[in-house]
């Protein structure tokens, strides 16, 4: 059975293998490693997401609350308690993954009922932390500062493996009998739970992981930039960015969220920095396109042809 199912995981373990290969050299071809690193991120996050999206339907606006948290978290232990790096990155998944059972309710909701609720949340972080009453315990609207820990080249290295790291429980998800379950009450919840399929646990262990790959990713983002504040780290946009690269590549698979996450991230920093108006111009028609034309994403023009995408 091990066999079986390592056959099927290594398509996954071969692309986990070569984004580590790639990004683990970029820096000796390309100079600009905090690009690298931003790109990393967004292949993260978009993954994160895609596994709660791409295998149970729910869509998650407000998903950057646990990106915030996970940063936050890491920074606080640093500053306030003195907590040795990794111990303190540590603990932004484990906040995240906090945050998301006390949100755990929200998963009774269905379709926009739960984006726009898991939105509001996720400001309501954003205004908790940014209060300036919170000013001595989070540093309110004043941002957080940690560059006693600041080090790009091991959080560079972090964030390669934790690339890696995603890319392979993508793959669980993909080729285990635990996604395809998923899958099932996605496509029809109350026949999945007349099928013994544990619905509530399933669905929030998916939840959890989810959340746990982005309060990790921004403990990461934490340590690389190592000064930031809270509309950096809260910001809707890192949302938006993780929901259109996912959804353009193709949820529900490995390879859609790096293909979308890498080619979109690319684009955006060939024109969207230097010449935004051209750049939310292009990501219009491309979102237009996407939903009218390949709703799937652009991994679908493989399937279409019989191909068979991993």
């Amino acid at each position: 059975m091990r066999e079986t199912w390592f056959k099927r995981a290594r398509a996954g373990v071969i692309t986990a293998a070569v984004l580590a290969l790639v990004f683990g050299f970029a820096p000796t071809l390309y100079n600009n490693s905090s690009l690298l690193f931003m790109m990393m991120t967004y292949i993260v996050l978009a993954q994160g997401l895609n596994l709660l999206y791409g295998f149970t339907g729910y869509l998650p606006f407000g998903y950057v609350g646990f990106f915030g948290t996970g940063a936050y978290a890491t920074a606080l232990l640093v500053m306030k308690l003195h907590l040795p790096i990794a111990l303190a990155i540590a603990a932004g998944p484990v906040a995240s993954m906090v945050v998301a059972v006390v949100l755990g309710p929200l998963l009774r909701l269905s379709g926009a009922y739960f984006s726009i609720a898991n939105l509001a949340a996720s400001q309501i972080l954003f205004i908790v932390i940014g209060n300036p009453n919170m000013q001595d315990i989070t540093g309110g609207p004043y941002g957080v500062k940690i560059d006693q820990v600041y080090n790009p080249t091991a959080s560079y290295a972090a964030m390669v493996m934790l690339v890696v790291g995603v890319t392979l429980i993508a793959t669980f998800f993909r080729r285990s009998r635990f996604g395809q379950g998923l899958k099932a009450m996605a496509d029809d919840p109350v026949s999945a739970e007349m099928s013994a399929i544990p619905v509530v646990r399933m669905r929030l262990l998916a939840w959890l992981t989810s959340a746990a790959v982005a309060g990790l990713a921004g403990a990461l983002y934490a340590w690389n930039l190592s000064v930031f504040y809270p509309d950096a780290v809260f910001t809707l946009e890192i949302s938006v960015f993780a929901i259109v690269f996912a959804l353009f590549g193709g949820v529900g698979t490995v390879l859609g969220p790096i293909i979308g996450a890498g080619l979109l991230y690319a684009l955006y920093n060939a024109i969207g920095i230097s010449e935004p108006q051209y750049f939310q111009l292009i990501y219009g028609v491309l979102i237009v396109g996407l939903v009218m034309f390949l709703p799937e994403g652009i991994l679908s023009l493989l399937t279409r042809r019989g191909i068979n995408v991993f």
